[in-house]
């Protein structure tokens, strides 16, 4: 069995490592895995296990097909290809068409595209629904990561049960408790400073950092505490100027990217998700597997599923500091048990994921023969 994980627009996203993730579990398993992103140097590329085979296509070429891809196809011929976005997927089908060689399709859409797509103007929907029905419909297989994403994909690409399957994020993978522990150089950390409030995402809308900061500024405002966030993203300058106007710019560091977040997601007080939508928080689930106390908001979709509808950690409606802070506070005085907060993502190992992608590949190989 031979799969292509195909992501050539690679960026430093939750789908890029949580495809790099499954990867490696795969292979571990047995399973042939070639690797094809546009160069070795993207992130997470590095972090792939060395038996996978690492496949670059260069810049795109008519349509946004890769020539280097046909010529994988050709060469490599193989069984499946997995694709983690919808435009990979369009070159994945028209690569397949110009190279003549025929595999399965396998789709893993990673968000509720109802939510992302609410607010987008009327033509911008109809184009990205229109994008997203078609490559969904030609895939052989479709796997989402929470039980929202499935019922939402079903949903927009009016697709019959038995083509949709639910298989959780690999998320937490073996070495993640040893990254964890690695040490961190930043001065909040210190012994006897004030607890530190972490968020983690890019600096863009879908995270509501806005609400966070809110949140924050009435939490800050009654006790000390500070307000760390890791990512990057075109948001920067206006989460800047709303710290300075609430009055908390001294205690609020947006950090930038970290390929290795898990030291600090271990040493924080608190992690906050204040997400708009999501389709299974990947930082989330790492922070519960890390022990880490949390707030979430109830976004669709994933964090309802894995705090067991608010009994594993605190709940908040999204875009509501009022109802975040008061959680926040609530967390901050009482953690409450992390070992119940790890045993709530049992299924989100490497191993355990893996194992069930490979059982739909045989599924779908020996259906094929």
């Amino acid at each position: 069995m031979r799969l292509a994980v195909f992501i050539p627009s690679f960026g430093d996203g939750g789908v890029e490592r949580m495809l790099v993730n499954l990867a490696s579990g795969l292979v571990g398993r047995g399973v042939d895995v070639d690797f094809i992103v546009r160069t070795r140097g993207a992130p997470f590329v590095d972090r792939l296990d060395p038996r996978v085979r690492i496949v670059e296509t260069g810049r795109a070429g008519l349509f946004g097909v890769q020539p280097a891809f046909c010529r994988y196809l050709r060469e490599a011929r193989p069984d499946f290809v997995l694709c983690g976005k919808d435009e990979s997927a369009l070159a994945a089908l028209l690569a397949r068409k110009l190279a003549g060689v025929p595999f399965a399709l396998i789709m893993r859409p990673g968000t509720t595209f109802s939510a992302r797509l609410a607010r987008r103007s009327a033509y911008t929907r109809w184009r990205a629904l229109l994008l997203v029905k078609y490559v969904h419909r030609a895939a052989t297989a479709v796997v989402g990561n929470s039980q929202g994403v499935v019922d939402d994909i079903s949903a927009i690409a009016t697709l019959a049960p038995e083509r949709v399957h639910l298989i959780r994020n690999p998320v937490i993978t073996p070495g993640l408790a040893a990254q964890a522990a690695r040490p961190i150089d930043h001065p909040w950390f210190a012994p006897g400073e004030p607890p530190v409030v972490l968020g983690i995402g890019g600096l863009r809308r879908q995270k509501a950092f806005d609400t966070l900061l809110d949140a924050f500024a009435r939490v800050h405002a009654e006790r000390p505490c500070r307000l760390l966030i890791l990512g990057e993203g075109r948001l920067r300058g206006d989460l800047e100027r709303l710290a300075a106007k609430l009055g908390v710019a001294a205690d609020v560091e947006l950090h930038g990217f970290d390929p290795n977040p898990y030291p600090y997601l271990a040493r924080a007080a608190l992690f906050v998700l204040a997400s708009r939508w999501e389709g299974s928080p990947n930082a989330l689930t790492e922070a519960l597997a890390l022990g880490t106390p949390l707030v979430a908001t109830d976004c669709p979709s994933g964090p309802r599923e894995v705090l067991a509808g608010g009994a594993v950690a605190p709940l908040v409606p999204v875009d509501d500091a009022d109802a975040m802070a008061a959680a926040m506070k609530a967390v901050l005085a009482q953690p409450g048990d992390p070992a119940a907060r790890r045993a709530a993502v049992a299924e989100y190992t490497m191993e355990r994921c893996a194992a069930k992608y490979h059982a739909l590949f045989e599924s779908l190989a020996q259906g094929a023969s």
